[in-house]
């Protein structure tokens, strides 16, 4: 059995829930989900899985990472993941002009590990609604696939 590390930060819960459907779509799958909130993760933990799944906001203007993520996103620099797999997802707010920033911030150090690209990224305007339901099962059943063919 396929084992999944999901990995969020979130402050209005939009991001839990975006994780919480993640895990549900990963779960129906038959893989194994371990779910934490990032401040309480280590991207170590992504060494002892087959798939590593981060779903993030983007704070501000900027795009900034959130400051719960800083230090997690800064270790993953430093990981050697080749032969994972891996996904980013998160939601934003179209107002700003860094809509999902950090979804491709995180994607770009992914590369950087070595970790192998499971999907496209998914961004969410606000809370999922029914069509990113879709599209973050969709994003699940590609990751899966790809482990799968590994």
């Amino acid at each position: 059995m396929a084992t999944a590390k999901v990995v969020y930060a979130s402050m209005t819960g939009n991001n839990e829930e975006i994780a919480d459907i993640v895990e549900e779509a990963l779960e129906n799958l038959d893989v194994s989900v371990e779910t934490s909130e990032i401040s309480q993760a280590d991207p170590s933990d992504f060494e002892d899985t087959d798939i590593c799944i981060v779903c993030s906001y983007t704070y501000g203007d900027d795009g900034d990472l959130p400051d719960e993520a800083v230090d997690f996103y800064e270790d993953l620099k430093e990981m050697d993941l080749t032969g994972k797999i891996y996904g980013v997802c998160g939601s934003g707010d179209t107002f700003y002009d860094e809509f999902c920033k950090v979804v491709d911030d995180f994607a770009g150090v992914f590369e950087q590990t070595g970790a192998t690209k499971g999907s496209d990224v998914v961004k969410v305007d606000l809370a999922p609604e029914v069509e990113d339901i879709e599209h973050l099962e969709k994003f699940v059943a590609e990751i899966v696939a790809k482990q799968s063919a590994l």
